[in-house]
């Protein structure tokens, strides 16, 4: 299995990660991709990368646009040269929350974009209530051949099917679809098929049945690969299989 999303470099895990990363390569989690947040947290994630021999992803959050500096390219392309990083992101728009103005989210959302579409690298993406916002920007900025996925999915069928068939955009699915009231989205995985999906934990948070509450780690990874399989009706092996080829083809990775 794959982690196709957390953030072990977290400070969450300060006081014991040596023992959460060898908790999950027991739970036969074989790669992870730890995500920053901002400069400074990308370059923590990339450091935690290359502690553990596992991937990292890099680039400025909608909740940190705020403090993102004007010219952005430049200093992210220099942590995009890092060989342990195979991602930009985690970028996106968040109205939920709003912890940054909207127009400074759209402004970093394009600036990383355009750095995406210059390194030729995949994108990692953080979509919450902005969905219509979210596709415009996309329908300007993405150019065939790019590509990404969209983490902690939780939206619609239609939402899947709009990210998956209009944009080629995988769905990260985590901890959310354990949980008993996530009947839309078990039904946007079925909608979006094996094919369309990365396992994710998006960890420290949102741990899924039956560790809900808990501190989420990547060992957890395998409750929400158990769940999916049961909601698509396909065998354990067989789905981790599946999305594990889906993360390697997105993000280039090997096994670690």
């Amino acid at each position: 299995m794959i982690d196709t999303h957390c953030h072990i470099h977290d400070h969450k895990f300060d006081e014991d990660r040596d023992a959460v990363v060898e908790r999950a390569r027991e739970a036969g989690v074989t790669a992870m991709l730890t995500i920053g947040e901002d400069l400074a947290d990308s370059a923590r994630a990339i450091a935690a990368a290359q502690r553990y021999g596992i991937a990292a992803a890099a680039g400025v959050h909608p909740h940190e646009a705020r403090n993102a500096p004007e010219e952005l390219a430049g200093p992210l392309r220099a942590l995009l040269e890092d060989p342990r990083v195979v991602a930009v992101g985690e970028t996106g728009l968040d109205y939920y929350y709003d912890h940054s103005p909207r127009d400074a989210q759209a402004r970093v959302l394009r600036a990383q974009l355009a750095v995406a579409r210059e390194t030729g690298m995949p994108v990692v993406f953080h979509q919450r209530d902005a969905f219509d916002d979210f596709t415009a920007i996309l329908r300007d900025e993405w150019t065939g051949g790019m590509r990404g996925v969209v983490h902690c999915f939780t939206g619609t069928p239609e939402q899947a099917l709009t990210y998956t068939g209009e944009f080629g955009l995988l769905l990260g699915i985590g901890g959310v679809v354990t949980f008993p009231n996530a009947e839309p989205l078990r039904e946007a995985v079925r909608a979006a098929g094996a094919g369309n999906i990365l396992l994710e934990t998006d960890c420290p948070y949102l741990a899924p049945v039956p560790v809900r509450g808990k501190r989420n780690e990547p060992a957890f990874v395998a409750h929400t690969a158990a769940r999916v399989a049961t909601l698509l009706h396909m065998p354990l092996a067989e789905i981790t299989g599946r999305t594990d080829d889906n993360a390697r083809q997105l993000f280039g990775f090997t096994i670690s």
